[in-house]
Protein backbone atom coordinates (compact mmCIF):
# COMPACT_ATOMS: atom_id res chain seq x y z
CA UNK A 1 0.00 0.00 0.00
CA UNK A 2 1.55 3.44 -1.07
CA UNK A 3 2.19 5.99 1.64
CA UNK A 4 -0.38 8.86 0.19
CA UNK A 5 -3.60 5.83 0.60
CA UNK A 6 -2.34 4.93 4.22
CA UNK A 7 -2.33 8.60 4.42
CA UNK A 8 -5.84 8.69 2.72
CA UNK A 9 -7.22 5.59 4.52
CA UNK A 10 -6.28 7.74 8.42
CA UNK A 11 -7.40 10.57 7.40
CA UNK A 12 -10.77 9.47 6.18
CA UNK A 13 -11.07 7.21 9.31
CA UNK A 14 -10.45 10.06 11.92
CA UNK A 15 -13.10 12.28 10.48
CA UNK A 16 -15.30 9.32 10.04
CA UNK A 17 -14.82 8.73 13.90
CA UNK A 18 -14.48 12.59 14.94
CA UNK A 19 -18.07 13.33 13.20
CA UNK A 20 -19.77 10.19 15.36
CA UNK A 21 -17.77 11.46 18.39
CA UNK A 22 -19.10 14.99 17.97
CA UNK A 23 -23.09 13.82 17.28
CA UNK A 24 -22.34 12.50 20.98
CA UNK A 25 -21.02 15.94 22.30
CA UNK A 26 -24.08 17.54 20.87
CA UNK A 27 -22.89 19.06 17.76
CA UNK A 28 -23.85 17.63 14.41
CA UNK A 29 -21.27 15.27 12.16
CA UNK A 30 -21.09 17.57 9.14
CA UNK A 31 -19.84 20.18 12.07
CA UNK A 32 -17.33 17.65 13.72
CA UNK A 33 -15.67 16.86 10.45
CA UNK A 34 -14.79 20.24 9.53
CA UNK A 35 -13.71 21.06 12.77
CA UNK A 36 -11.43 17.95 12.74
CA UNK A 37 -10.33 18.63 8.73
CA UNK A 38 -9.37 22.43 9.91
CA UNK A 39 -7.40 20.65 13.31
CA UNK A 40 -5.58 18.57 10.67
CA UNK A 41 -4.53 20.34 8.10
CA UNK A 42 -1.39 22.29 7.67
CA UNK A 43 -2.75 24.92 5.95
CA UNK A 44 -6.21 27.25 6.06
CA UNK A 45 -8.82 25.44 3.65
CA UNK A 46 -11.23 27.19 1.47
CA UNK A 47 -15.09 26.51 1.70
CA UNK A 48 -14.67 24.73 -2.02
CA UNK A 49 -11.61 22.13 -0.61
CA UNK A 50 -14.19 21.79 2.53
CA UNK A 51 -16.60 20.77 0.54
CA UNK A 52 -14.50 18.18 -1.74
CA UNK A 53 -12.84 16.74 1.07
CA UNK A 54 -16.34 16.43 2.44
CA UNK A 55 -18.14 16.07 -0.14
CA UNK A 56 -20.88 18.01 1.26
CA UNK A 57 -23.17 20.88 -0.02
CA UNK A 58 -22.05 24.65 -0.48
CA UNK A 59 -25.30 25.37 1.87
CA UNK A 60 -23.94 22.86 4.82
CA UNK A 61 -20.26 24.12 4.85
CA UNK A 62 -21.55 27.44 4.91
CA UNK A 63 -24.06 26.97 7.58
CA UNK A 64 -21.57 24.73 9.70
CA UNK A 65 -18.59 26.95 9.29
CA UNK A 66 -20.75 30.10 10.99
CA UNK A 67 -21.30 27.85 13.73
CA UNK A 68 -17.99 27.01 14.40
CA UNK A 69 -16.72 30.56 13.90
CA UNK A 70 -19.40 31.37 16.06
CA UNK A 71 -18.31 28.63 18.69
CA UNK A 72 -14.73 30.36 18.16
CA UNK A 73 -13.00 27.32 17.45
CA UNK A 74 -11.96 28.43 13.77
CA UNK A 75 -11.19 31.57 12.27
CA UNK A 76 -11.40 33.12 8.64
CA UNK A 77 -8.23 34.63 7.34
CA UNK A 78 -8.03 36.23 4.25
CA UNK A 79 -4.74 35.92 1.90
CA UNK A 80 -3.88 39.04 -0.18
CA UNK A 81 -4.65 39.42 -3.95
CA UNK A 82 -7.05 36.14 -3.12
CA UNK A 83 -10.95 36.88 -3.30
CA UNK A 84 -11.29 33.47 -0.89
CA UNK A 85 -12.28 33.02 2.55
CA UNK A 86 -9.80 30.33 4.19
CA UNK A 87 -10.54 28.99 7.37
CA UNK A 88 -8.22 27.29 9.63
CA UNK A 89 -8.29 25.99 13.09
CA UNK A 90 -7.06 26.51 17.01
CA UNK A 91 -4.62 24.07 17.29
CA UNK A 92 -3.97 23.89 20.44
CA UNK A 93 -5.97 20.95 21.92
CA UNK A 94 -6.18 22.56 25.81
CA UNK A 95 -7.36 25.91 23.96
CA UNK A 96 -9.80 24.66 22.08
CA UNK A 97 -11.34 22.44 25.19
CA UNK A 98 -11.29 25.98 27.00
CA UNK A 99 -12.93 27.34 24.43
CA UNK A 100 -15.87 24.56 24.34
CA UNK A 101 -15.84 24.20 27.81
CA UNK A 102 -16.81 28.13 28.35
CA UNK A 103 -19.26 28.18 24.78
CA UNK A 104 -21.20 25.04 26.24
CA UNK A 105 -21.46 26.46 30.02
CA UNK A 106 -22.77 30.11 27.99
CA UNK A 107 -24.98 28.36 25.86
CA UNK A 108 -26.18 25.25 27.94
CA UNK A 109 -25.92 25.77 31.59
CA UNK A 110 -26.41 28.91 32.57
CA UNK A 111 -29.96 28.94 30.69
CA UNK A 112 -30.79 25.69 32.35
CA UNK A 113 -29.48 27.72 35.55
CA UNK A 114 -32.11 30.55 34.64
CA UNK A 115 -34.79 27.78 34.64
CA UNK A 116 -34.15 26.33 37.98
CA UNK A 117 -33.55 29.13 39.62
CA UNK A 118 -37.26 30.15 38.54
CA UNK A 119 -38.83 27.26 39.24
CA UNK A 120 -37.18 26.77 42.43
CA UNK A 121 -38.48 30.33 43.52
CA UNK A 122 -42.19 29.12 43.01
CA UNK A 123 -45.03 28.88 45.69
CA UNK A 124 -46.13 25.48 46.43
CA UNK A 125 -49.25 26.24 48.39
CA UNK A 126 -48.87 23.19 50.36
CA UNK A 127 -49.28 21.30 46.99
CA UNK A 128 -46.74 17.97 47.39
CA UNK A 129 -46.30 17.82 43.80
CA UNK A 130 -45.48 21.49 43.79
CA UNK A 131 -43.13 20.96 46.71
CA UNK A 132 -41.22 18.09 44.93
CA UNK A 133 -40.56 20.00 42.06
CA UNK A 134 -38.69 22.45 43.82
CA UNK A 135 -37.03 20.39 45.50
CA UNK A 136 -35.82 18.71 42.79
CA UNK A 137 -35.19 21.77 41.07
CA UNK A 138 -33.25 23.49 43.96
CA UNK A 139 -30.65 20.03 44.09
CA UNK A 140 -30.35 20.56 40.23
CA UNK A 141 -29.47 24.38 40.39
CA UNK A 142 -26.84 23.17 43.41
CA UNK A 143 -25.45 20.23 40.90
CA UNK A 144 -25.80 22.52 37.99
CA UNK A 145 -24.14 25.41 39.93
CA UNK A 146 -20.92 23.55 41.24
CA UNK A 147 -20.74 21.83 37.76
CA UNK A 148 -20.35 25.00 36.22
CA UNK A 149 -17.81 26.06 38.95
CA UNK A 150 -15.66 22.99 38.19
CA UNK A 151 -15.86 23.68 34.25
CA UNK A 152 -14.50 27.51 35.21
CA UNK A 153 -11.54 25.92 37.28
CA UNK A 154 -10.74 23.22 34.75
CA UNK A 155 -10.59 25.35 31.86
CA UNK A 156 -8.37 28.40 34.18
CA UNK A 157 -5.88 25.31 34.53
CA UNK A 158 -2.34 24.73 32.64
CA UNK A 159 -2.31 21.70 30.47
CA UNK A 160 0.24 20.35 32.80
CA UNK A 161 -1.86 20.91 36.13
CA UNK A 162 -4.83 19.22 34.29
CA UNK A 163 -2.56 16.17 33.50
CA UNK A 164 -1.74 15.69 36.68
CA UNK A 165 -5.46 15.78 37.95
CA UNK A 166 -6.13 13.50 35.70
CA UNK A 167 -3.34 11.08 36.48
CA UNK A 168 -4.10 11.29 39.80
CA UNK A 169 -8.02 10.92 39.15
CA UNK A 170 -7.50 7.59 37.82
Amino acid sequence: MSEELKYDNAKASLIEAWGSLGTSWGINKTMAQINILLLISSKPLTTDEIMDELNISRGNANLNLRALLDWGVIYKKHIPGDRKEYFYSEKDIWEMARIISRERRRRELEPALKVLKKIAELESNGNEDAEELKKVSKDLEEFTTQAMQLLEKLSDMEKSKIGKLLINMI
